[in-house]
């Protein structure tokens, strides 16, 4: 994927989240955005989903500028996948059942071919031992696993994650990242918000520090852990990496 964001600016009353924040990448896998809490991460990851719409400016993936009206945006949320913080399932459903339900009931597919769908990827991720249980019989790891898996079932353009592993513990964590990294492997497309640094450093094939609203420096990763331009950047980075 190939992402263009020119002057994208958000703001909620007086409050400017975003402030013309501009960024090109290159041809990518994953783009990891890193940087201070309250920066504009998430609102900027919301944005580039089709959840919120800017104020002003221009989000364009692969030539295809993402259009604010609410039925191009319904379309567009239909293409992608998004993951959050919070797994987001149905509790009184079992794993499985979660994973069927939006390719039946969203993507129009039949109950047998939602099935087929679902089995390999379950094995895949080593979750099918796990399918009939329901949230509450899972680990905090397998939850969030089974939330990912039901974002890429439906065969996305692209993956947005927002701090998929801020809630685990560091054991469910790595569950969660070996996950996303043979997304990576397998050549899915992913925008990924983390505060994990060593795994941005080894998953991002490009970062963008999202700090005060801006993206105040961006490229791959080696160059922005080891060389950082930016001084805010530099004493982040040697804040956190410690």
């Amino acid at each position: 994927m190939r992402l263009t964001i020119q002057d994208l600016t958000q703001t909620f009353g007086t409050t400017r989240v975003l402030d013309k924040l501009s960024l090109e990448t290159g041809s990518v896998h994953a783009l990891v955005l890193v940087g201070p809490s309250g920066g504009g991460k998430s609102t900027l990851l919301r944005i580039l989903a089709g959840l919120d719409t800017p104020t002003s400016g221009t989000v364009t993936f692969d030539d295809t500028v993402l259009q604010p009206d609410e039925a191009s945006l319904r379309l567009y949320r239909r293409s992608v996948g998004t993951v959050f913080q919070s797994y987001n399932l149905f509790p009184h459903l079992s794993a499985r059942e979660n994973l069927i339900l939006p390719l039946v009931h969203v993507h129009g597919l039949s109950r047998e071919e939602a099935l087929s769908r679902v089995e390999e990827p379950l094995k895949r991720f080593h979750l099918y031992e796990h399918a009939s249980k329901r949230p509450a019989e899972l680990s905090g790891g397998q939850n969030q696993r089974i939330a990912i898996l039901r974002a890429i079932i439906v065969k996305p353009k692209r993956l947005f994650l927002d701090e998929p592993t801020s809630a685990l513990d560091p054991e469910m964590t790595a569950e969660v990242l070996d996950m996303i990294e043979s997304l990576k492997e397998s050549g899915t497309d992913f925008v990924l918000v983390t505060h994990a640094m060593n795994f941005a450093r080894r998953v991002a094939d490009e970062i963008a520090f999202i700090g005060d609203g801006k993206a105040l420096a961006h490229g791959p990763a080696n160059m922005l852990f080891e060389s950082p331009e930016n001084p805010r950047v530099a004493t982040f980075f040697e804040q956190v990496l410690r």
